[in-house]
């Protein structure tokens, strides 16, 4: 599981690169396209996951770096973290 983790965040960061130098200098005119839309929605993806996961994120030692990681590598980051701990009910008589 974990060499799949990293392999994941390992193509998630070529990606992100590829899609920052398409801003700067646009590719050839069917891949310029692709890459702004498949970006747009890849970033749009992990915005909805990181709403989602934020409530796992606040209590880690640095959650913005978590937040960074979860807006470059998405699940990829999630799935690699530490499960959170079961909060013990208090029973009030």
């Amino acid at each position: 599981m974990k060499m799949f983790l990293r392999l994941g965040k390992l193509l998630a960061g070529l990606f992100w690169p590829i899609v920052l130098v398409n801003l700067l200098s646009p590719f050839a005119k069917p891949f310029d396209l692709l890459l702004y839309v498949l970006g747009g929605v890849i970033l749009l993806a992990h915005l909805i996951e990181l709403s989602l996961f934020n409530f796992r994120l606040k209590d880690r030692p640095q959650p913005w770096r978590d937040r960074l990681q979860v807006l470059l590598f998405g699940g990829f980051h999630l799935f690699g973290l530490p499960q959170p701990a079961l909060k013990k009910e208090t029973r009030h008589a």
